[in-house]
C-alpha cells in the first residue's frame, strides 16, 4: 500500500542516494513508499534489498548509475525471468566490481538493463572462472517492483 513519505524521510533518502550514487534525486516531487519501493512521481525509482538502497531497473534505463555486467543474448530470456547470472553467459565485466556489489545486467546487443543482482565475486575472480554462478537475481523487468508503478 502506497503510503507518502514525509519531509524528513526524503531529505534522508536524497542526502543516501546522493551519497552512494552520487545521483541527484529532485528535491519538490511526490515521494511515496510501497512496502519496500520507493516511488517517485509514481515511478519506482529506488527499492530496499537487505535495508540497501538499491536503483530499479526504471530508473537505470534513463540514468546507468551501477557498475555493469554484460551478458549474451541467448541468457537474457532467464535473466528477464528472474533466474541468477552463470558465468558462461558473461560477455563483458566492469573490472571494478566488488564481491556484494549491486550490478546492473545488461544485455550484449542493446546494452539495456535487464535485471540488477548482486555480484557473488569481484570482477577478478569472476573472470577467471568458466562455470557457476556469478550474480544473485534480485529485480528483473516484468517483477513487482519494475509492476509497482
Amino acid at each position: 500500500m502506497k503510503k507518502a513519505m514525509k519531509n524528513k524521510e526524503v531529505k534522508e533518502l536524497i542526502s543516501l542516494v546522493s551519497e552512494k550514487y552520487s545521483y541527484e534525486l529532485p528535491k519538490d516531487e511526490r515521494y511515496e513508499k510501497n512496502d519496500n519501493i520507493i516511488l517517485v512521481n509514481n515511478e519506482p525509482l529506488f527499492f530496499y534489498f537487505e535495508e540497501k538502497i538499491v536503483p530499479s531497473l526504471r530508473l537505470l534505463l534513463d540514468d546507468m548509475i551501477l557498475k555493469k555486467i554484460t551478458i549474451d543474448m541467448g541468457a537474457v530470456p532467464y535473466a528477464a525471468k528472474g533466474a541468477d547470472m552463470m558465468r558462461p553467459g558473461i560477455t563483458n565485466i566492469d573490472d571494478s566490481i566488488e564481491k556484494d556489489d549491486f550490478v546492473v545486467v545488461i544485455d550484449e546487443t542493446h546494452s539495456k538493463p535487464i535485471a540488477v543482482g548482486v555480484a557473488l565475486f569481484n570482477s577478478q575472480d569472476i573472470k577467471t572462472m568458466y562455470a557457476g554462478k556469478v550474480v544473485k537475481n534480485i529485480h528483473y523487468i516484468g517483477d513487482n517492483i519494475w509492476n509497482s508503478a
